[in-house]
């Protein structure tokens, strides 16, 4: 129970609430992934073993367990099994940023009409980075996912920017659209119409035309959005 302190005569006594201590756990994970984040641990190096943990820490072994396992929830390590396992190092990539976006669309209930404007917002410029940034690497996965109605070759031109930042919202925006639709949107006259667009910003990105692939790519987005009206929601759920 909360007590209240001495005070001058006169005066409102304060009272104090009740302190919440983190766990054990959650402290030794934030300590791992600030290293992890600061680079004192190095991408594919290996954390220290479980016992060696314990001993530098004094805590227990479930507690240093479930510390590793808050760390691979938040994508920092990769926990392999066997003699040459062991917990590893990563550093959080664009699947780790598109579930973190995941669960604000989710939780937030935005809706596949938000989804695709904000989608539309973005991937002029993406197309726009593509054509300045893409390697032949990249082009090539362009190429082989010209005839995707799933999102890939969205996704594509994003990753070809070379911004994380951006190809990660793509993933999320995209998992996000496919969770929420009912069934395809695609017709033979509307699928026709995404291949053409696919290949005419997919050209221009091979020119490396900027200008004509931000347009290409605008107007495909315009279409598309269009093609919403005629989309049957689905209840999102968790992933």
């Amino acid at each position: 129970m909360a007590q209240a302190q001495d005070s001058p005569a006169g005066a409102e006594p304060i009272v104090l609430g009740k302190m919440k201590v983190p766990r054990a756990s959650q402290m030794l994970a934030d300590q791992l992934a600030e290293h992890i984040l600061s680079g004192e641990f190095p991408e594919g190096s290996g954390l220290p073993p479980e016992r060696e943990l314990v001993d530098q820490t004094g805590l227990s072994r479930t507690t240093v367990r479930e510390a590793l396992r808050i760390l691979e929830v938040q994508g920092l390590i990769k926990v392999r099994a066997g003699r040459a396992g062991g917990a590893f190092v990563q550093r959080p990539g664009e699947q780790a940023m598109a579930n973190t976006v995941q669960d604000i669309i989710l939780g937030r209930e935005i809706t596949r009409t938000a989804l695709l404007e904000a989608r539309r917002a973005i991937e002029p410029f993406c197309a726009r980075l593509a054509a300045r940034t893409r390697t032949d690497e990249q082009l090539d996965e362009l190429e082989e996912s010209l005839d995707t109605t799933d999102g890939d070759w969205h996704v594509a031109v994003a990753r070809a920017g070379n911004n994380p930042l951006l190809s990660g919202l793509m993933v999320s925006l995209t998992q996000g659209i496919h969770a929420a639709t009912e069934h395809d949107l695609m017709d033979a006259d509307a699928l026709g119409h995404a291949v053409e667009s696919h290949r005419a910003v997919t050209d221009a990105i091979r020119a490396r035309d900027e200008d004509t692939a931000e347009r290409e790519m605008e107007h495909h987005a315009h279409v598309f959005f269009k093609l919403d009206e005629r989309v049957v929601p689905r209840q999102m759920g968790r992933r």
